[in-house]
């Protein structure tokens, strides 16, 4: 089987040559080439600037022989594009300057046209795409509609989510009327994204773990669903559902949509794949820790474990249970490719 067709043929839950591999912010801080960059630029301008946006993306091509790239963007330019006020603050993350609070601040934000108003990412991915000329798959993605809302209510990053969750219950319509936006501008932006090149997109649902079921259910779901539909109806290609600390609803996860379930480190993926069903392919779930420190025998034994759980199950796509962090040693990376691959082809 060709290179360039694992990752497709796997996302579509068929048999592979080898088990393929990508991993979560493969395109970023834990490489010498992109921290060069990085000192000339913010990762605003990176992100807002298709050349620099294609550079990031095919840096870990270069290097490592994984099995799809993924565009080098984020999940919050979408927000912007919508109204509010994004900045990236040193040492303290994104920051919305005039986050959500009432009824008044969701009718204010506006619908975004995703090619006017992300029309970077939109050409980093032609650009990307024409790169790699058919030598493997390109991955667009977007933030799903609760995460996205969360950053917005909340202002930038937090650790309860207290005002979010908050909102959701204490003002009803306007989470609704929030809900409906986003899924509306999320479901278009990565329909312009298939269009523009991405042959996979990735529905980041980052934070919808700390939810309970029954909030999922009733103030998630439903537009999590539209989003997924929304992509369907416009193009023909995969997606991947991902969430963190979502076992408690990995059933719903997958009554939202998705061609590929992404697991976190925290569930065990045997039992995550039998809970979703054999028509649903998988990603996951080595720890990015384990990847991070090490030693090579510990990353080795347990992405042998892993792989030893599905084994010979069609439609497991190897991937850690969130992204890469940033003091991983680039060998790591290296070395964990390179073994995937040669333990899948000899067992």
């Amino acid at each position: 089987m060709a290179r360039s067709d694992r990752f497709l043929t796997a996302c579509r839950c068929k048999p592979t040559d080898v088990t393929p591999i990508w991993l979560m912010r493969q395109a970023g801080r834990y490489m010498p080439e992109y921290r060069k960059l990085r000192e000339k630029y913010s990762i605003l301008e990176m992100i807002k600037n298709p050349d620099l946006a294609t550079e990031v993306t095919l840096q870990p091509v270069h290097a490592f022989e994984v099995d799809a790239a993924i565009i080098f963007a984020d999940i919050l330019p979408l927000l912007e594009a919508m109204g509010l006020e994004l900045e990236f603050i040193h040492g303290q993350g994104p920051v919305i300057h005039n986050p959500i609070s009432q009824l008044s601040d969701v009718k204010k934000l506006v619908d975004p046209l995703p090619e006017e108003a992300l029309h970077f990412t939109l050409e980093a991915i032609e650009q990307t795409k024409k790169e790699l000329d058919g030598q493997i798959p390109l991955i667009g993605f977007s933030g799903a509609p609760f995460t996205l809302a969360c950053y917005a209510i909340e202002g930038g990053s937090s650790k309860t989510f207290h005002k979010a969750k908050t909102f959701m219950k204490a003002e009803p319509k306007a989470w609704s009327l929030l809900m409906e936006k986003l899924s509306k501008a999320i479901g278009a932006y990565l329909s312009n994204q298939a269009k523009a090149g991405a042959q996979v997109v990735q529905l980041f649902d980052s934070w919808a773990g700390h939810l309970t079921a029954s909030e999922y259910e009733h103030y998630v779901l439903p537009y999590s669903r539209e989003t997924i539909q929304h992509v369907k109806t416009a193009s023909e290609v995969p997606l991947i559902h991902f969430g963190t600390k979502t076992s408690h609803i990995l059933s719903m996860l997958k009554e939202a949509g998705g061609d590929v379930i992404s697991i976190d480190s925290d569930m065990d993926l045997a039992t995550a794949w039998s809970r979703l069903g054999s028509d649903s392919a998988i990603q996951g779930n080595l720890n990015p820790n384990i990847l991070a420190e090490g030693p090579m025998d510990i990353i080795e034994q347990e992405a042998t474990r892993i792989l030893n759980s599905v084994k010979g199950r069609p439609g497991h796509i190897f991937n850690l249970g969130h992204g890469i962090l940033k003091h991983t040693p680039v060998e790591h990376v290296a070395r964990l490719v390179e073994y995937i691959h040669r333990y899948t082809c000899s067992s």
